[in-house]
């Protein structure tokens, strides 16, 4: 990593610009809360995107005042933001973009990392980011970062139109093993939680409706989530809150076969 940030300090002390451009990408939609911040984090990038899904707060005021480019997508009937990814990574004038949701911050240990990452002649066609992720007040603990497919090159990446979805991207594809951390500022209640887990697995069921799933996954799809969130990801560091989380994770697997199995009955019913 220092040796990272020396290659890059050389490249701007000798008055040389970067050979490549990175464009941040900023799917909204009224995202007001955090988006000041995740702006001000990401300034020193060579273009802000900002792709507003019709928002009715001061979402486009904020991205406007700090010098983005706004573009629009139809929110129309959409729940996520997935829907409107591809679109957005089309606006960026740079060849790479970094995709930064409205409530993650990106530091600048992660900023340094990519600008010399790029300068490099076998550098891959995208990587996974690392991102740090709160819950109940404290910032998760894992034993592995959640990664994210957020940087890559964009001729030709397409973004698949489903929720908890990564992109396509072209070319050779590896994870930041670096501590550069994007970090995640959406703290849910439960309420809000739940609410999201309802239109989140309700997409989940339009993108795996093919599956036959079974009464094995109803039992074994949750638990080896809880089992991976709580011990192997080191859920239990984080005391009762990891508890909580790492049920959570397993009640939202069952709810996805629920749904996938209550679809498959009903279609059979209608079908004869």
């Amino acid at each position: 990593m220092l040796l990272f940030c020396i290659l890059s300090a050389l490249y701007y002390l000798c008055g040389m610009e970067p050979n490549e451009k990175i464009s941040v990408v900023i799917n909204t939609y009224n995202a007001s809360l955090y988006l000041e911040q995740v702006i001000e984090a990401v300034k020193s990038f060579d273009e802000i995107v900002v792709c507003d899904m019709e928002s009715t707060d001061n979402t486009r005021d904020i991205a406007r005042r700090n010098g983005c480019k706004v573009v629009t997508f139809p929110k129309a009937d959409h729940k996520s933001a997935e829907p409107a990814r591809t679109y957005a990574i089309q606006q960026a004038s740079s060849k790479w973009v970094l995709v930064v949701d409205a409530d993650e911050i990106v530091s600048p240990e992660l900023r340094d990392f990519l600008y010399a990452v790029i300068r490099q002649p076998d550098c891959p066609s995208g990587y996974y980011v690392p991102r740090i992720n709160k819950f109940m007040g404290m910032f998760v603990r894992d034993f592995t970062p959640d990664y994210q497919l957020r940087f890559f090159i964009k001729e030709g990446t397409v973004w698949p139109p489903y929720v908890h979805t990564f992109p396509k991207v072209q070319g050779r594809v590896e994870y930041i093993r670096q501590k550069t951390y994007m970090f995640h500022l959406m703290d849910e209640t439960m309420h809000e939680y739940v609410d999201k887990m309802n239109q989140y697995t309700d997409n989940e069921v339009n993108k795996k409706s093919h599956k036959r799933y079974g009464i094995v996954a109803l039992f074994w799809r949750p638990f080896w989530r809880f089992f991976r969130s709580y011990f192997l990801r080191g859920g239990f560091r984080m005391g009762t809150r990891g508890l909580i989380r790492a049920l959570l994770a397993g009640w939202y697997q069952y709810v996805v076969v629920a749904k996938i199995m209550e679809k498959r009955y009903r279609d059979e019913e209608k079908n004869g």
